[in-house]
């Protein structure tokens, strides 16, 4: 049953997703842990006050995971959820967008 293979976090993913602001602090660290300074450096044009509003979005999903070392809070990419979406979300319906494909190429190599 479809239900069953729903997971209740996958809305807190698609919701994290949903704002650029935020993909663009996944794609930041990306490339590796960053602190929170680091990370506010990286996004000039928004506030400390907005990035931590956005942080606090990112960690409910359980895309960033945060740990402070000493007066730092060093944040890292947690990728695991963005795999659970493309497994269950993109794989089959992108598997079946391929056959489609192939079908219609057929289908034109036949006409």
């Amino acid at each position: 049953m479809l239900a069953d293979r729903d997971n209740p976090r996958d809305d807190l993913v698609f919701k994290a997703l949903a704002s650029q602001a935020r993909r663009r602090m996944l794609d930041a660290l990306r490339d590796g842990p960053r602190t929170t300074g680091e990370l506010c450096a990286a996004l000039p044009e928004l506030d400390r006050t907005t990035v931590l509003q956005h942080l606090r979005v990112l960690e409910r999903a359980a895309l960033v995971d945060g740990r402070r070392v000493g007066r730092e809070r060093h944040l890292t990419l947690a990728p695991l959820p963005i795999k659970r979406i493309h497994d269950r979300w993109i794989s089959g319906y992108a598997a079946a967008a391929v056959d489609l494909l192939d079908r219609l190429d057929r289908g034109a190599e036949q006409s």
